[in-house]
């Protein structure tokens, strides 16, 4: 048996991390086809748990850096790879400055479903020096991140992160390509992020504010949503129609939005 046999037979997924083991070396081999790592690229993974994707990663780039909360996995990771080769950050990924790595920056990962929506508004601050980010996530939560305005699956999280980010999504995974098996078919995400002369909210701790609350209660309108950023003049001044209910609006009425009410709250 194989020293990375044995770790995979002896390492029981533990349930506090969120982890299922990808196993299946087919959809291994199509998810590091589709990040094309390249020799000098400055890339980051998250979990990289038994090393799936970590070694196929690794020959292709030469150097990757991994974030790994778990101390047995990181035992492994030491003794399967060189210093030279793998950088292990020991700890959250939640707490981890990916700035530190440095630019342009490529982020890939299996995120664990407990702690994906998080993660992802975490990543989102580093946006403006990443290159790309893939990620293999739950699939309603892809379907969520790259939902259309005026669409069932389109909320908070679509218009957050679709401010920042080009969404692809790329293909499903099925939970036969885990060890254990989840009982959720996956998705692999491709997230590139806009460039810097898109719409802008000048003030983007409230522009996050105003998209909680127009999805705080989908089944009522923005007239009662927004009620504590607009009044009717507001409505009429940005063309909106207050009868509307948050998911009808694009990325870019939510920026209107924002910039609107911060130069009221300047004036």
């Amino acid at each position: 048996m194989t020293l990375r046999n044995a770790v995979v037979s002896e390492h029981r997924a533990r349930k506090r991390f969120g982890q299922n083991f990808l196993s299946d070396p087919n959809i291994i081999r199509n998810i590091v086809d589709a990040i094309r790592p390249r020799p000098g690229d400055i890339m980051v993974e998250i979990g990289p748990g038994l090393g799936a994707m970590t070694t196929p990663i690794i020959e292709r780039l030469g150097h990757l850096n991994v974030i790994e909360i778990d101390r047995d996995l990181i035992v492994h990771l030491k003794r399967a790879h060189s210093l030279d080769r793998l950088t292990i950050h020991e700890g959250d990924a939640l707490k981890f400055d990916f700035a530190s790595l440095g630019t342009p920056l490529r982020v890939v990962k299996n995120l664990p479903y407990n702690i994906s929506t998080p993660l992802l508004f975490h990543l989102a601050k580093f946006a403006e020096g990443v290159r790309d980010m893939h990620f293999m996530l739950q699939k309603e939560v892809v379907m969520r991140m790259a939902a259309e305005a005026d669409t069932s699956d389109y909320g908070r999280l679509s218009v957050m992160l679709q401010y920042r980010f080009a969404m692809e999504r790329l293909f499903d995974v099925p939970p036969g390509a885990f060890r254990p098996a989840p009982k959720v078919t996956s998705s692999i995400v491709r997230m590139v992020p806009l460039p810097s002369e898109r719409p802008r909210a000048t003030d983007e701790v409230l522009f996050g504010r105003i998209v909680a609350a127009a999805f705080g209660q989908r089944r009522k309108t923005l007239r009662n949503t927004l009620r504590e950023f607009l009044d009717a003049a507001d409505f009429k001044a940005l063309d909106i129609d207050p009868g509307l209910r948050g998911e009808r609006l694009a990325v870019t009425d939510y920026v209107a939005i924002a910039n609107h009410v911060a130069t009221k709250l300047e004036a």
